[in-house]
């Protein structure tokens, strides 16, 4: 068996090299045959495959070499030179068309090839192209001296017989003027040229036949030469884009698996212009027999309908989420508001029986009441002081002092705590009974829930919405039954709130300022003057007095906010030197306009403010204790859940909008509140409600600062100290309100029978109501007369007014100098008042941008949430708000749609460039419609940020959580305008590398107008959105275009997005249209190799302008 099976290999072997030399003997032969015209080998059956075998070589090796030299000249549309001449020069599949050449030429087929010389000559021509289309540069066998019917098109001659035949030369053309012919089918030779090129896959090459009608050999349109009659009709002539000349395309309709060969594209299937095989279409499409394309608008609708599902299902089922959370947390909301009531209604009965028990023991409650109040008076009467019951023209700080009695009176206390009470000590037994019933321990209240109790352990966390709000309920509840006893003005009502331990301080922060003085940089104008005095914790100062007194300046200065001013004098931060923006974290800052977020309810509004301003440390149903607190204190519970509302959309009333307002800054606990009218636009119950509300933050040590304009006599009388401006920002009076008609009355003004005090004041200051004549006094004397009765400095340029009041000596203070525009100074040009506005702008804009980057220590001991926690908060408020914008979204998403369907029907998909016209109108509308809807992302709230930012929020939680947010519409809006554009056009190149460019496109266009947004007005903004893409997207398609052109193209985005949209699209096109490729990438200036490049500049560019936009957020804004 061995044996055998070697004899079969030396067998097998045998006839393996007797076919190689077959095969070796007939190419020489084949060469000899060429030389003497003998062709009786070539129509040998067995031997012509070997020989077409040989020739498909030869020419193998042929476009490989010319195809790497060609390569060097055309990398920027060639990206992988093997695999594109491949799809253009494999015709290993079939053979035929070679086959029947060598036949017809008689074996003299390589003697008619062009050279790579020759091929060299016709390839570069593209690249420099003749004035006269089709027709080559003059050369060795086609001259002016030498015109041979092998130069005309279709025609090819071959070399000479003693004229060796070396097709690898590629620097001599050589002689080729015998024996001319018609080019050979699946060839085509070129006018100017004797040679055959072989046609690229995907032509369709046969011979020409002559029309007698027209005269041309048809299909390639060209003529006979006049005066030859024996000249016929040949094969191709000119392979060259589809622009020029299309005649060797294999026709739409048609596919061509040969160069000879063409076939009707059958049912099921289409052929687009230079296919070589059909294409089978995809389900649910419809494809005709002889389609050139196939019909997948349904594919398109499809897509419509699952986004437009899809969209409707997040919105819907997203804002219904929103609506049964909302729901449920009512639901337990009211259930605790519910338990607390009917708890403070039990302790309401267990104190009327115990009142009825206490008659029984009248005689020693008498006594031990006698020796109780006398122990209480002596020993403790700076208790009464929270109250202002005992010495309140006192200045000092009462609130240390009262901590530490506090503190003591506890500490002594605590012991007896838990013992058993002896007898004298029954009146104390009482009042802590009445202070907290629930401690006594004879006493046990069955109805009220343990989890409602006021004193919740330090070590049990409460997790359920249902237990955090029965402890803030009643907590609430408890503080209500207090401040009613207050109000009752009782001897245990006072005694019970000066022992009080439940009420918590805050830091407290004191305010003092001596001889501030504000000048305006601009115009050199006082807008305070000699300011002096001090605000106190624990205390609700109000400012008043007449339009243009400075009380907004006067609160701008005490907030830090002053811009555009040059500031004299000191303030003073507990009688430290120190920054007011060292205490920004526990400073509430309420400005005169209502700035909410109208999109939000009343209870998310309150709820960010405290989220992202209380300390991190603190507990959630301390927090939910706040902020339920904040809106029963200011009667919000109504319009909890209601939108605050905006100029489209109505919502809450001005005056709950306003106490809004207000409840941002109380939830924060501020120790210092500065408010800017917040009574303004109030009827008076709703002004003494937020009186109310804020004497309780008073209570608990808050320094409390307002703006006031003519306050009813009731809320006059709720304020404790009064600062009294006059015009030009100059001090009338600055002391307690209860002194305030002493003062003027030792003035000789007097406050008429049934007129407001304050009212009258202002009035005298704005010169409407004149003081009487016997009293002496001008309303312009005031300020001075306050600074002479207190002793203040009097500045040089009021000296003569003070000269003629009778009053004691005065210091004067040479530093202040007088009045910096009654200086003398002298008139100035208008190029001079031109140059002085435009340093003033420039001063402005210096101190705005100071001011934002003005770095402080933080002195506040307040460690609010960081910046990952403060964006999970701006990202939470940002989705809610975008899903109560469906409407509006869904909008934007419905024109995207109608301009992919309409610009898809109209746009006529060109071959020839690759659909650029059809992109270019795409990046117009997609970066138009996406500028737009993205401006809104900061157009719309920068007072909002402006506010939140000025009170240490978070800038760059907040623009990254705007920019997370739109990332959502940045990957859903190309699938948007895709699924009607695509389909429509149905180019070659796929979906995914369409919707990759759409994506870096839309993302890139959505952070220029980020740039618009904030820098510019709304107006504007949109007006540079329209603009913009339009005029860019003129620069980059500009052809000719010099070398500024060619640099400021490289800067427009457009540019770099329709190039990556054309080269994907060119990448598809090869074989036949590889010289089509070319010409069209070199005259637009792209590059196949490009693509990632676009595609990273696209982004890079999207980054740039939303790092562009975050600075010109923080740096541009108005204080």
């Amino acid at each position: 068996m061995p044996n055998m099976g070697l004899k079969k290999l030396k067998i097998c072997t045998s006839w393996s090299m007797l076919i190689w030399v077959i095969v070796v003997l007939s190419s020489q032969h084949l060469v000899k045959c060429q030389a003497v015209g003998d062709d009786n080998e070539i129509n040998n059956p067995a031997v012509l495959p070997l020989i077409t075998q040989f020739v498909y070589s030869r020419m193998s090796n042929l476009t490989t070499i010319i195809s790497r030299d060609i390569s060097n000249r055309s990398t920027f549309c060639i990206k992988d030179p093997d695999a594109d001449w491949n799809q253009a020069f494999n015709f290993s599949s079939n053979l035929d068309f070679l086959t029947k050449c060598i036949q017809k030429t008689g074996g003299d087929i390589t003697r008619r090839l062009c050279t790579i010389a020759e091929m060299k000559f016709y390839f570069n021509n593209f690249f420099q192209p003749s004035s006269v289309d089709n027709y080559l540069k003059l050369n060795k066998n086609c001259n002016l001296t030498s015109w041979i019917s092998g130069c005309e098109p279709g025609w090819a001659c071959s070399i000479g017989l003693n004229q060796p035949v070396d097709l690898e030369n590629s620097r001599q053309i050589p002689a080729r003027t015998r024996s001319c012919q018609a080019c050979c089918e699946g060839f085509f030779c070129p006018h100017g040229l004797t040679c055959m090129i072989p046609c690229p896959l995907g032509s369709h090459c046969p011979l020409s036949s002559l029309n007698t009608a027209t005269g041309v050999c048809e299909p390639y349109n060209y003529q006979l030469p006049p005066g030859q009659p024996n000249h016929t009709c040949g094969g191709a002539n000119i392979w060259a884009d589809v622009g020029s000349s299309s005649d060797i395309f294999c026709s739409a309709g048609s596919y061509c698996p040969t160069t000879i060969q063409k076939n009707s594209c059958s049912s099921g299937h289409y052929c687009r212009m230079g296919s070589t095989s059909e294409t089978p279409c995809f389900k649910l499409t419809s494809c005709d027999a002889n389609s050139t394309d196939q019909n997948i608008h349904a594919y398109g609708i499809m897509l419509i309908a699952a986004l437009t599902t899809l969209l409707l299902i997040i919105y819907n089922c997203s804002d219904q989420v929103l609506t049964t959370r909302e729901r449920r947390l009512a639901k337990s909301r009211e259930a605790a508001a519910r338990s607390a009531r009917e708890t403070a209604r039990a302790r309401q009965r267990w104190k009327a029986a115990k009142d009825a028990a206490k008659k029984h023991a009248s005689g020693l409650q008498a006594h031990f009441s006698q020796t109780f109040s006398r122990k209480k008076y002596v020993t403790h009467p700076e208790r009464l002081k929270i109250l202002d019951q005992a010495e309140p023209e006192i200045d000092e700080d009462l609130y240390p002092t009262h901590s530490n009695t506090s503190n003591a009176s506890m500490a002594s206390s605590a012991p007896s705590k838990g013992k058993k009470k002896e007898p004298g000590d029954l009146m104390q037994i009482m009042h802590e009974i009445e202070d907290d019933p629930d401690s006594y321990e004879g006493i046990s209240l069955e109805i009220e829930d343990p989890n409602t109790k006021g004193h919740m352990p330090k070590g049990k966390e409460m997790n359920t919405h249902s237990q955090i709000f029965k402890y803030a309920y009643a907590q609430i509840e408890k503080e209500k039954a207090m401040q009613q006893q207050n109000e009752d003005l009782t001897f245990s009502g006072v005694v019970s709130l000066a022992t009080n331990t439940e009420i918590k301080k805050r830091p407290l922060i004191e305010i003092s300022f001596k001889d501030l003085t504000l000048t305006l940089k601009a115009k050199n104008k006082h807008l305070l003057r000699c300011v002096t005095g001090k605000i106190k914790p624990g205390r609700i100062t109000s400012v008043m007095g007449p339009s243009g007194a400075g009380k907004t300046t006067f609160l701008s200065a005490l907030a830090g906010k002053a811009i555009g001013c040059r500031m004299t004098g000191l303030i003073l931060i507990n009688g430290k030197h120190e920054s007011i923006h060292s205490y920004k974290k526990i400073i509430g800052f309420v400005p005169q306009d209502d700035i909410v977020h109208g999109n939000l309810t009343v209870e998310e509004n309150l709820w960010f403010s405290a989220h992202c301003r209380l300390s991190a440390y603190m507990t959630k149903q301390d927090k939910v204790l706040i902020v339920e607190r904040v809106i029963e204190s200011l009667g919000l519970q109504s319009v909890r859940d209601s939108l605050v509302g905006t100029v489209d959309k109505r919502g809450i009333s001005g005056g709950q909008r306003k106490r809004v307002n207000v409840g941002l800054e109380m939830v924060m606990e501020p120790s210092l509140l500065i408010l800017d009218e917040p009574t303004s636009g109030l009827d008076s119950a709703s002004s003494q409600l937020l009186l109310r509300a804020l004497r309780r933050e008073a209570l608990e040590g808050v320094n409390i600062c307002m703006v006031v304009h003519q306050p009813s006599y009731a809320l006059f009388k709720i304020f404790d100290d009064l600062v009294l401006l006059a015009k030009g920002g100059l001090i009338v009076y600055h002391g307690p309100v209860k002194k305030v008609e002493e003062y003027f009355t030792g003035l000789g003004i007097s406050v008429p029978e049934r007129v407001n005090p304050p009212d009258h004041y202002i009035d005298i200051l704005e010169g409407i109501v004149k003081p009487s004549a016997s009293s002496g006094v001008n309303f312009k004397d005031l300020p001075l007369r306050w600074m002479l009765h207190n002793g203040y400095p009097i500045p040089p340029d009021m000296q003569k007014y003070a000269a003629g009041l009778v009053m004691s000596p005065v210091d004067i203070n040479p530093d202040h100098g007088s009045n910096p525009t009654d200086a003398g100074m002298g008139e100035q040009s208008f190029a001079g008042e031109l140059w002085q506005d435009v340093k003033s702008n420039v001063e402005l804009h210096r101190d705005k941008i100071r001011h934002n980057f003005l770095k402080s220590s933080d002195l506040s001991y307040r460690r609010t949430p960081g910046v990952f926690r403060q964006y999970r908060y701006f990202l939470g408020r940002v989705a809610k708000q975008r899903l109560r914008e469906a409407k509006i979204q869904a909008a934007d998403y419905l024109i995207l749609l109608l301009a992919g369907a309409c610009l898809g029907s109209i746009t006529k998909p060109s071959d020839q460039t690759f659909g650029a016209t059809g992109y270019a109108q795409s990046i117009i509308a997609v970066s138009l419609l996406c500028k737009i809807a993205a401006l809104r992302s900061f157009s719309l709230e920068k007072l909002q940020y402006w506010r939140e930012s000025a009170s240490g929020m978070s800038s760059v939680a907040y623009f990254l959580a705007k920019d997370t947010f739109d990332h959502f519409n940045i990957v859903v809006k190309p699938v948007v305008y895709l699924s009607m554009f695509y389909f429509f056009t149905n180019p070659r190149s796929s979906f995914t590398d369409n919707y990759v460019v759409m994506l870096c496109l839309v993302y890139c266009v959505t952070g220029i107008a980020y740039v618009l947004a904030i820098f510019f007005e709304p107006g504007p903004a949109q007006l540079w959105s329209v603009l913009l893409p339009v005029v860019l997207t003129l620069i980059a398609t500009q052809s000719n275009k010099s070398d500024f052109l060619k640099f400021v193209a490289n800067l427009c985005y457009p540019k770099w997005a329709l190039e990556a949209f054309v080269v994907a699209n060119a990448e598809r096109y090869y074989g036949v249209w590889l010289i089509t490729r070319c010409g069209s990438l070199m005259k637009s200036g792209y590059n196949l190799h490009y693509w990632g490049l676009c595609i990273f500049i696209l982004v890079l560019m999207g980054l740039v302008s939303r790092v562009v936009a975050f600075f010109g957020m923080i740096i541009f804004q108005k204080k």
